[in-house]
């Protein structure tokens, strides 16, 4: 099955036994096997093999649905209250970072993104570089080619300056660069990663400064961490959220 999902127009028996190292009368009882159980089809002119869309649907029911904001609250309030700041979720809608979530610490505070639904560009404050950093490398020059004229007008990074903070990101696991925008204020950040290792959101602390110096930060990471580790094996690939989190809000993309 994985290496019928590698294929974009089926594959041939042959083929198959090739890539999978078994034999092809042992690949030809497989696949009848996955046919009969409606997972795998044979197309009827090339006799190629592919997944099928049952397949598809069933995997969207599989494991934890629930939606991300909705996987990831508890985690928020109980960041929040382990650490006694504010807690955020970001997620990518399009060439922006969007907030889904927020948990209220009790120091004011002000951010990027304002309120649950409001959006900045990828590369803005922590959340929003936490997941330009671990984004697919073509969708990261996507993203870099499109927003770096609008971190420039902000004065906030040349090309050469974007892509060592990104480097430096990815290489620490974390986003935590004061660009002084927002006087008095600190966040750090830590990607949400899927299975294969690309960002699909963010969990980022902001309070005031003083919250967030060198002898707490290595805690507040460690904590972050920890619970974006735990979310990725129940975050469901097929959540609408993940791919258009801007619609539970009503804006576009």
């Amino acid at each position: 099955m994985r290496a019928l999902s590698d294929t974009t127009d089926g594959e041939k028996v042959s083929r198959l036994a090739e890539r999978v190292g078994l034999s092809q009368p042992t690949v030809h009882r497989l696949l009848q096997q996955l046919v009969d159980e409606g997972m795998v089809e044979q197309d009827g002119r090339s006799k190629r093999y592919r997944l099928s869309l049952e397949l598809f649907a069933l995997a969207a029911k599989a494991g934890n649905i629930t939606n991300l904001r909705d996987l990831v609250r508890p985690t928020l309030l109980r960041l929040s209250a382990s650490i006694n700041d504010s807690l955020f979720l970001l997620a990518r809608s399009g060439f922006d970072a969007i907030c889904l979530d927020r948990s209220e610490g009790p120091f004011p505070i002000r951010t990027f993104t304002g309120d649950i639904g409001g959006r900045v560009a990828l590369g803005i404050g922590q959340g929003s570089f936490a997941i330009l950093a671990f984004l697919p490398e073509e969708e990261r020059e996507a993203v870099i080619r499109y927003n770096l004229p609008r971190l420039q007008e902000m004065h906030l990074y040349d090309e050469v300056m974007l892509r060592a903070e990104i480097e430096r990101v990815r290489a620490q696991g974390f986003a935590n660069r004061n660009t002084g925008l927002l006087q008095g204020m600190a966040g750090v950040a830590v990607p949400i990663l899927d299975r294969n290792g690309h960002s699909v959101a963010a969990l980022s602390v902001a309070t005031i400064s003083d919250r967030l110096g060198p002898d707490r930060m290595p805690t507040v990471i460690e904590l972050l961490k920890r619970e974006a580790n735990a979310i990725t094996p129940r975050i469901n690939p097929f959540d609408p959220l993940l791919r258009r989190p801007s619609r539970i809000f009503g804006g576009g993309e």
